[in-house]
């Protein structure tokens, strides 16, 4: 009897922790959104150290700021602000009282403000005149030249108190923050997200894989954003190097010589919040025929010495096929057959309406700090005074040109240039202003000429009298750096080749995936990958799928309550993923399923070992 009375205990016990943890993290993540984009996003300075602090209630002196903000400290991610919180606990009201106590000796009660003044502009964080009058003219607490610090104290746990609370409604009320909890990529995730037909799992393993790489046994090399867990199950894959399917060809020339071809550009951009948008497109198809379909990044040859980042960027194309209507489309497959560094996929499509939905990790498309010695130059004055472009920019801009011509004619029609105006500029441009580009500059067939291209960006430096601000503006919403470099962008090319038919493939839009795309992603994973059920909890699945050269994991909570699950690839060796945290946890809301983490080798010419624990908080 006392042995079932101490286990009950127990287990009262840690089901108490457990909601205390939960709770905590979600303090945390709804300080952290109040003041940053998306949890994926760093602490850049001091500064918002602090406020991030003080939106979770703490009220952080200097000394604490330095103490985690040190000289050598250039950024803090989810993960460190969550350990910062775990060490310094908000203030109670006694402690509040106890620090007052000290001040009046008298133990009357309240403080003098001349008192006030001098303590607090000569001691410790030594604060201005006009921030300590900011106190004292508060009539809550002061009265007489007086401050009654019991008032003050109350007024201030309060006020703490609200401000948490408000962090913590803001992030229930908005569906866009809280796609953003712990970590989440705001369109690239699916949470929330639930499939019309739950899939039978005949490759359930209940048993946890406990086969972790070499020195499991070691302390975790940095505080981990998540507690301790009841339910876990953990999940192995070494790949060797440079593994990438690379058995099929997938397009064989001799047995595709007759077949009908159609091609498009596009391009992934990174957004200031790490999310990313693509081109979108349809692809019609007269009649029933065997097809293939492949997506690549677009070789762009480059300058000497410049870097062509985006051609390890992993690529994907999802084929999805329309119904009665747009919102209801099916997923028919995607691209997991590999090349190098081309993706493609071969198979049979009745005839009909197909959407084409590109789409990459974010595991190599991501924010990246690079030292930069100085800006290029892109206009220079001749001997005239007149302004030309400078053959840097010029080389740039024609790149552009390469990748805003999706149809590859060498020209620019309305409905291209407008993908690049939106891009640029969020505006369109009509007819009326398109008929007077084509009285200005080159056009064929009422399409814009490279030359017209070149010369419509050097109308806009004399516009501007030679400031190259507007340029920048280009240049950067395009992915490129002030070393005319495309960082944060990767354009990539379309084929599709049809035997019975001849295909037709046309860009109708530039966005983010939507939840189409994270419907697609999750069914692929859940369709294709192994199953696990996490232990002691029947509702919860972790999918975990290999396609080429990248791993990703599903959670599905089949539960009738949200979830939060822990995260953790310190035992992986040689990945980075698409979260650029090793440790986090996600929450899935019930009856629905998202994507955990996107996992890639961080050196594809050294093997790469994926291991990876889920819990259950």
């Amino acid at each position: 009897g006392n042995q079932k009375a101490t286990h009950s205990e127990n287990s009262q016990g840690k089901k108490s922790q457990h909601a205390e943890e939960a709770i905590f993290y979600m303090n945390c993540r709804a300080a952290y959104l109040t003041v940053l984009k998306s949890s994926l996003e760093n602490i850049k300075s001091k500064e918002q150290l602090s406020l991030v602090l003080q939106q979770a209630g703490r009220n952080p002196s200097q000394k604490t700021i330095n103490k985690y903000w040190t000289s050598q400290t250039t950024s803090l991610n989810f993960d460190d602000f969550c350990a910062i919180l775990k060490n310094e606990k908000p203030a109670t009201k006694n402690e509040l009282l106890e620090a007052f106590g000290k001040i009046d000796t008298d133990k009357a009660g309240y403080i003098l403000h001349d008192e006030l003044y001098k303590i607090l502009t000569t001691r410790g964080d030594k604060m201005t005149w006009e921030e300590v009058t900011s106190i004292t003219k508060q009539a809550d607490f002061n009265c007489s030249g007086k401050l009654d610090y019991n008032k003050f104290c109350e007024l201030y746990l309060t006020t703490s108190e609200q401000c948490c609370k408000a962090a913590r409604d803001r992030l229930e009320i908005d569906p866009r923050l809280r796609q953003q909890n712990f970590g989440n990529q705001t369109e690239n995730s699916s949470e929330g997200i639930t499939l019309p037909v739950a899939k039978p799992s005949p490759r359930i393993s209940r048993k946890t894989d406990h086969k972790l790489a070499k020195g499991d046994s070691r302390a975790p090399s940095r505080p981990s954003s998540a507690p301790s867990s009841k339910a876990s199950t953990s999940t192995t894959v070494t790949v060797g190097a440079s593994s990438s399917r690379n058995t099929k060809l997938i397009m064989e020339p001799d047995t595709m010589k007759e077949w009908q071809s159609a091609q498009s550009k596009g391009c992934f951009y990174l957004e200031e919040g790490g999310e990313i948008i693509s081109h979108k497109y349809r692809l019609h198809l007269p009649q029933r025929s065997a097809v293939c379909v492949t997506i690549k990044p677009l070789n762009i040859p480059q300058a000497e010495g410049k870097s062509c980042h985006w051609l390890s960027v992993d690529t994907a194309l999802f084929i999805l096929k329309e119904n009665e209507t747009q919102e209801n489309l099916q997923l028919v497959s995607f691209t997991e057959l590999q090349n190098k560094e081309m993706f493609g996929w071969r198979g049979e499509l009745g005839s009909g309406v197909y959407w084409l939905l590109p789409f990459t990790t974010g595991c190599r498309l991501k924010k990246v700090k690079t030292q930069i010695t100085g800006e290029a130059k892109l206009v220079w004055r001749d001997e005239d005074g007149e302004l030309a472009l400078t053959k840097e920019f010029r080389a740039a801009l024609l790149d552009i040109f390469e990748t805003i011509d999706l149809d590859g004619n060498g020209l620019l029609s309305l409905e291209e240039y407008n993908f690049f105006e939106l891009r640029t500029s969020g505006e369109k441009c009509d007819q009326e202003a398109w008929a007077v580009c084509k009285e200005n500059f080159e056009m064929k067939k009422n399409e814009l000429t490279r030359q017209g291209f070149l010369d419509l960006n050097l109308m806009e430096a004399n516009d501007r009298d030679g400031d190259p601000w507007d340029l920048w503006v280009t240049l950067l919403s395009l992915g490129y750096n002030k070393a005319l470099e495309m960082t944060e962008a990767c354009p990539f090319v379309i084929d599709i080749c049809a035997e019975r038919c001849k295909p037709r493939i046309k860009a109708v839009s530039l966005e983010a995936g939507g939840s189409q795309l994270g419907r697609a992603l999750c069914s692929s994973v859940v369709n294709k990958g192994e199953a696990k059920v996490l232990d002691d909890s029947e509702n919860i699945f972790i999918y975990t799928y290999r396609s080429g050269s990248r791993i990703t994991s599903v959670i599905e909570n089949k539960s009738e309550n949200k979830v939060i699950i822990h995260v953790n690839n310190e035992q992986s060796k040689n990945c980075l993923n698409n979260r650029g945290l090793t440790v986090f946890a996600v929450e899935v809301a019930p009856k629905s399923m998202m994507v955990s983490q996107h996992v890639m080798a961080l050196d594809q010419q050294e093997e790469w070992i994926y291991s990876c624990v889920h819990s259950l908080v």
